[in-house]
């Protein structure tokens, strides 16, 4: 699989998690995002970053989460913070090779050719 995703798991309320995607090996310039999916909801963007490093948040997600990539391993994190019960959800990597990161300044807002299969984030009150 091109994308997989760890690290989810259940925490209470005020508590921190990190979630991780591992990608396959790429060259070329790549947009890459975290999504979460509530029960009953919507699919919708948390974060986004891209392969000059420009990030871009969700309201709900400022402040509080912080998406990084580290080049040398392939590895997309998610470091969540101050989690609230209002974060559970499952939570998606999604990955878009492009020829140039100039593709990506919709950070989460357009399409994703590559999608992991999901871990679950459970925020206890």
């Amino acid at each position: 699989e091109p994308l997989v995703e760890s690290g989810g798991g259940s925490v209470q309320a005020g508590g921190s998690l990190k979630l991780s995607c591992v990608a396959s090996p790429y060259t070329y310039s790549y947009c890459m995002a975290w999504f979460r999916q509530a029960p009953g909801k919507d699919r919708e963007g948390v974060a986004s970053i891209d392969s000059t490093g420009r990030t871009q948040y969700s309201h709900s997600a400022k402040g509080r989460f912080t998406i990084s990539h580290d080049n040398a391993k392939n590895i997309l994190y998610l470091q969540m913070n101050s989690l609230t019960p209002e974060d559970t959800a499952i939570y998606f990597c999604a990955l878009d090779l492009v020829p140039d990161a100039k593709y990506c300044r919709d950070g989460y807002s357009r399409d994703f050719g590559y999608w992991g299969q999901g871990t679950q984030v459970t925020v206890s009150s």
